[in-house]
């Protein structure tokens, strides 16, 4: 065979890492590296070239995203929540309108709460409504198996039995959620509540 023939056979064979020039490499200590550290073993032809493309690309992070920051009368965070909750992009305007209204956007806050600009309870102005609960200050007759008017809908098909749990912006936005899909919007609509809207 040629000399020529030669060696463009050990040239290809060398660059795809199965040629007579190939030199294996000593394998390092790997014991106290993290695999990001880690060196790539290949030598050569292909191997190689792939090693140095994803020895730049950098490592995948994995991270959940910060809770949101609540704030009074900021509503910014909600529809992120809601539409984890279940609720359509259609919904989110209305659904925003009320929870702004019941509870300025504050979830952790039961009927009668005053708040700061940070959400945080300062105290209490009314006693007579603190069965309503979170961000959309659901009413004790949704969540109160006692209650007969709703026969306790959050508590018989949630097993929310209790103010406390409501307290969670994605618990309570499931929660509404429950109670929009068996009355709609009456449930937060003044009209309806008091009766007095023509």
């Amino acid at each position: 065979m040629p000399f020529i023939i030669k060696t463009i056979i050990a040239f290809a064979l060398s660059a795809i890492g199965l040629g007579v020039y190939h030199v294996p490499q000593p394998r390092p200590d790997m014991a106290s590296t993290t695999p990001t550290e880690k060196p790539y073993e290949a030598v050569g032809g292909f191997g190689q070239a792939m090693a140095d493309i994803y020895r730049y690309v950098p490592p995948v992070t994995t991270t959940t995203p910060p809770a949101p920051v609540y704030k009074h009368g900021d509503c910014s965070w909600l529809p992120a929540v809601a539409m984890q909750a279940g609720w359509s992009v259609e919904q989110i305007p209305q659904l925003t309108k009320y929870a702004l209204r019941e509870s300025g956007c504050c979830p952790n806050r039961a009927g009668g709460d005053n708040v700061d600009k940070n959400c945080n309870i300062t105290g209490v102005s009314d006693w007579s409504h603190r069965s309503d609960s979170g961000l959309m200050q659901i009413n004790g007759v949704h969540w109160m198996p006692s209650h007969a008017q709703y026969d306790g809908l959050v508590c018989k098909q949630m097993r929310i039995c209790t103010q406390e749990p409501l307290l969670d912006a994605l618990t309570n936005l499931r929660a509404a959620r429950l109670i929009y899909s068996q009355v709609g919007w009456s449930a937060w609509d003044i009209c309806h509540r008091e009766k007095n809207c023509k």
